[in-house]
């Protein structure tokens, strides 16, 4: 199909409104995409937009690269690249999800139906005009390189950019298809700028001063990510936590100011999903930007009392997003407590922990008892010695928790054995006074791990009693030895025979440790 003939189909004149810079026939492109972004705009044509776009799909196809671009070699180039960034916004209108007018940005998902059709077609077209751009390295008529079409790609690329990360990541409006629509759309963008990996399209390349679309993609979202604005888009978040997750050091750093104040506010919501997602922008933040600049102009402080506050929070999945990232912030506002000048200060670590503990030791909710007790033996190993200062209720909260059957995987049981190992290690001093308490805690452990009839499958039946029997090993070793004297007696008080077989297996283990201890003497 050639091009009047395609011209034909979308109902457009042949008229030119300006003479065209070529010998090549017809109205120059810059006249045609004015006039179907004109059809797309008002409806003004009688076949419906799906058609319309079908034919534009064919135009990019089958027209001559420089009937395409070649206007970008003249003084209208300018004034082309504009025409191009108006045409490829208004496909990407096209596709753009319903507005929100409520307070809480959501929508029914039958409103979403017809976005995936919508945004297959526009990708598409899209997925044909970048390829058709990559192609055109060649010498065009006024005797200049590819130069003006890289410039025009730069246009391009951070719309076509933002198009592809709100219709790829697997969310209500999209399906199959488009998801791999858009995947493909930005493959070719990546191949199309020069690039190799997706962060050197965004960051541009390391040795070079080729910058990448980073800036030009943050501006576009910048006026959707205002307090007034960024819930009327479901796709803007996404698009933008996406886009973040994508950037590392050392190119974050420089715009930092761009990407803070939105996931501050995106955290800040009421809405449990929305401050998850925040946190995430802001974990990542933390790790991908040096303290130095997180702390100027008391960022850092700021974002500690924003995740202080989510802690008060009864949602397993928002504690689990907020306690790694407190503890990676808290390593640039304090120093390691174990190197503090002074030990009996308390710092930002003794205030989360106490809270955090406060609330392990009131919780009920097994999905929180997991979570607390997944995140604690990193807050252990960060205070070291300083974790002296919370043993009593840390004890507390140790033996609360190896009482309660979790489930089949006993993941709270674990970590809070994982707890124990760190404790002992790093606070020994001080567990002879508490060796009573927690030797009767792990042998109960012990017993009801070998009696019970759960379905927890074996493998983590052995996790545990190998856990338990490290932590016996090392109390015994910071304890002068008097673990021995404790199990001595249970031969006559306990008739199961599997739970006097896995204390006669660390005995053993004690008294091998002992005589390695004497040889070595």
């Amino acid at each position: 199909m050639d091009l009047p003939e395609i011209l034909n189909r979308l109902q457009l004149s042949g008229e030119t409104k300006a003479p065209s810079p070529s010998l090549l026939p017809g109205p120059p492109v810059a006249t045609v995409l004015s006039q179907i972004q004109e059809l797309l705009q008002a409806g003004k044509s009688s076949k419906p937009k799906e058609d319309i776009l079908q034919d534009v799909m064919r135009l990019f196809e089958t027209a001559d690269s420089l009937w395409l671009f070649s206007s970008c070699c003249h003084s209208e180039g300018s004034d082309l690249g504009k025409v191009y960034v108006g045409f490829t916004g208004e496909l990407v209108q096209y596709a753009a999800l319903p507005c929100c007018e409520t307070d809480s940005g959501e929508l029914c998902e039958s409103w979403y139906s017809s976005v995936p059709g919508k945004a297959c077609t526009v990708a598409g077209v899209l997925l044909r005009l970048v390829r058709r751009l990559g192609a055109a390295n060649v010498v065009l008529p006024c005797g200049s390189t590819a130069a003006p079409v890289r410039s025009l790609v730069r246009k391009l690329l951070p719309p076509v950019f933002v198009f592809s990360a709100a219709h790829m990541q697997g969310l209500p409006w999209t399906d199959a298809q488009s998801e791999l629509a858009a995947r493909e759309l930005l493959a070719a963008s990546v191949q199309t700028a020069g690039c190799e990996t997706l962060t050197e399209l965004l960051c541009g390349k390391t040795s070079g001063d080729d910058e990448g679309i980073l800036g030009p993609v943050l501006e576009l979202l910048k006026p959707e990510m205002k307090k007034e604005t960024w819930k009327l888009n479901q796709a803007t978040k996404h698009v933008f936590s996406w886009t973040l997750i994508q950037v590392s050091r050392p190119w974050l750093c420089s715009y930092l100011d761009w990407v803070f104040p939105p996931s501050l506010l995106i955290s800040d919501d009421y809405r449990t999903e929305n401050k998850v997602l925040g946190v995430h922008c802001l974990h990542h933040i933390v790790l991908n930007v040096p303290a130095a600049a997180l702390r100027q102009f008391n960022r850092a402080q700021v974002l500690y009392h924003a995740l202080f506050n989510h802690l008060y929070t009864p949602e397993a999945h928002l504690i689990q997003a907020v306690l790694p990232c407190l503890l990676d912030l808290l390593s640039v506002l304090e120093k390691p407590p174990q190197k503090a000048g002074d030990p009996r200060k308390a710092t930002r670590y003794d205030e989360v922990l106490s809270l955090v503990l406060t609330h392990m030791e009131m919780e009920h909710k097994i999905p929180l008892r997991r979570v607390y007790a997944r995140n604690i033996p990193p807050f252990i190993d960060r205070l070291g010695i300083v974790i002296v200062r919370h043993l009593k209720r840390l004890e507390r909260v140790i033996v609360g928790y190896l009482e309660v059957y979790d489930g089949p995987e006993e993941v709270a049981r674990l970590y809070t054995l994982q707890a124990l190992e760190n404790t002992i290690q790093h606070a020994w001093p001080r567990m002879a006074s508490r060796l009573d308490v927690l030797v009767k805690s792990l042998l109960r452990l012990i017993y009801d791990v070998c009696t019970d009839c759960s379905p927890t499958p074996q493998a983590v039946r052995e996790d545990l009693l190998q856990r338990a029997a490290h932590c016996l090993i090392l109390l015994h070793r910071c304890c002068d030895h008097k673990l021995q004297a404790v199990l001595a007696g249970i031969h006559s008080t306990c008739p199961d025979t599997r739970v006097l077989e896995c204390i006669e297996k660390i005995q053993q283990d004690v008294r091998r440790q002992e005589a390695n201890v004497e040889w070595s003497n």
